[in-house]
């Protein structure tokens, strides 16, 4: 069971999870005035790093077929 709350599945599903949860806040700030532009940066790297990780979790749990 403990093996399960660690797994590279689940982390995936935190990670996508805490990448909308930004999504949605960022869209939200966006219509906000006035916007605090140092918050939003801050915000956008967040997810952008969120994002590499997604990439890099997803790679590594569904490697590329070789040719």
């Amino acid at each position: 069971m403990d093996d399960n709350l660690h797994s590279p599945q689940r982390r995936l599903i935190e990670l996508r999870i805490e990448h909308a949860d930004l999504d949605s806040l960022i869209d939200t700030m966006a219509v906000a005035s006035p916007i605090d532009e140092l918050v939003m940066r801050r915000l956008k790297k967040r997810r952008l790093l969120l994002r590499d990780q997604i990439v890099r979790l997803e790679a590594e749990l569904d490697p590329p077929e070789p040719a």
